[in-house]
């Protein structure tokens, strides 16, 4: 199973998102540190999910690096991540 597959399943588990985007940005970092052969190593998060909601930015950051933390123990090197509750711009 791919990385980003595995990746949104669990955030559909831990949260429920209204709307949820893994995207696998791999191909951007070609080259760089912590790129490897194949990809699945630098991600984008867009993740919308009442759960976020009263929430800072750090704790929503916090709350889906805790939900990931396998992944990015096993290889994942960057994550950027887009967290809002439904209705946020």
């Amino acid at each position: 199973m791919l990385v980003r597959d595995v990746m949104t399943e669990k955030l559909s588990a831990a949260f429920a998102p209204a709307s949820l985007e893994v995207i696998d940005e791999s191909h951007r970092h070609e080259g760089h540190a912590g790129a490897r052969p194949g990809g699945q190593t630098h991600f984008r998060v867009r993740i919308v999910s009442e759960a976020f909601r009263g929430k800072s930015r750090l704790d929503r950051h916090r709350a889906v690096n805790q939900a990931l933390a396998a992944e990015i123990a096993g290889g994942v090197h960057a994550l950027a991540i887009e967290a809002s509750a439904p209705g946020e711009g």
